[in-house]
């Protein structure tokens, strides 16, 4: 490990020295991911150079033990030896889950699409009720929020909705969000009462900056019209609505909020970016590690994820078989244990298969 972590140092060092040459200085891209990088290294870079100095202490305690010239000494150098050993196997274990390669994406800012699925209507509510969840939860963690696409049913509920999620860690904390959650509850339109199960489908896409996906122009079919809402009926009477087509790869983007058609181009194309984006990621993970498909960061979207019950008052996430009894306190936002559990389970299954 001692030979893994001097090159963990050496590159740490030589990673401050780039931040703070002149020409870095210059290129803001560039400082802001090298300061990323940095920034993501410090923690481990400190718990190295303690364990280090810990193993050296314990070495010079082996030697004074090995020439055993002095009785009082060795005694001493025992001692401390057994409590060098106690926190050198502490800051193994701490070093085991550091060094465990972290998602590059978790600092970026995430693109979230949310889609309803089967149940008519009532999948359009939900798609409401589960872009109410996120909302509540950007607000209990200082993150901003901001609508780049919608398209209504005649309900009131969303047929899609499409927002960005900007601040610390954005994406890290709602990457597992991804894929299909269910619903279980009375409609408000079923006069018998009976008990419906509906879905929506969730995306969660890590933004990607301009540089990171070149778009060409001559691969885009970019039209023009008016924007609609429920029912088809038209809300504009410009052409402010924008729908760009990427033709090499098919990705279709409709933006009609806004009332500028550059402010909806500009929108779409951030969406477009981060689709690009995050089809060049999954096709290259595809590869890496197609033997790996069931692990809990896999990011199927076709898997159903989590089940609200509304009847036992019950949230039930799949992938981890954790069943909570709050279901209005998650849907206003607290998500926080399913954060957590999600992400111990895929360091888990990490640290197992670096263990294989």
């Amino acid at each position: 490990m001692l030979e893994k972590l001097l090159e963990l140092e050496k590159h740490y060092e030589d990673l401050n020295a780039q931040l703070s040459a002149p020409e870095t200085g210059q290129n803001p891209a560039l400082f802001q991911k090298l300061a990323r990088e940095v920034g993501d290294m410090r923690e481990v870079v400190e718990v190295a150079a303690i364990y280090r100095q810990a193993k050296a202490r314990c070495d010079e305690a082996d030697e004074i033990i090995a020439a055993g010239e002095d009785e009082e000494l060795v005694e001493l150098a025992a001692a401390e030896r057994d409590d060098l050993s106690a926190q050198i196997e502490e800051l193994e274990a701490q070093l085991k889950v550091l060094l465990i390669p972290k998602d590059p994406n978790d600092a970026r800012d995430a693109i979230i699409e949310i889609r309803a699925g089967a149940g008519g209507d009532e999948a359009g509510l939900f798609a409401s009720d589960i872009h109410r969840m996120y909302q509540r939860f950007a607000e209990r963690n200082s993150l901003k929020i901001e609508m780049l696409s919608s398209s209504l049913n005649p309900s009131g509920g969303f047929k899609e909705v499409v927002f960005s999620v900007t601040g610390k860690e954005a994406f890290g904390r709602l990457k597992y969000e991804s894929g299909v959650h269910r619903v279980q509850r009375v409609p408000k339109t079923e006069t018998a009462g009976r008990i419906h199960t509906s879905a929506a489908s969730v995306a969660v896409l890590p933004e990607a900056e301009d540089v990171e996906v070149e778009v060409n122009e001559d691969d885009l079919k970019i039209e023009v019209y008016r924007s609609s809402g429920p029912g088809g009926q038209s809300v504009n009477t410009t052409d402010s609505a924008v729908r760009i087509t990427h033709v090499p790869t098919g990705i279709v983007v409709a933006c009609q909020d806004e009332k500028s058609q550059l402010k909806n181009k500009n929108k779409a194309m951030k969406i477009l970016r981060a689709r690009l984006y995050d089809k060049i990621m999954s096709e290259q993970k595809a590869k890496r590690d197609a033997a790996r498909a069931g692990q809990i960061g896999s990011g199927d979207r076709s898997a159903k994820i989590r089940t609200y019950n509304y009847p036992q008052g019950r949230v039930t996430d799949h992938r981890i078989t954790l069943t909570l009894y709050r279901l209005e306190e998650v849907l206003d936002g607290d998500l926080g244990e399913f954060v957590q559990q999600l992400a111990l389970a895929a360091q888990e299954e990490s640290l197992q298969l670096a263990d294989q």
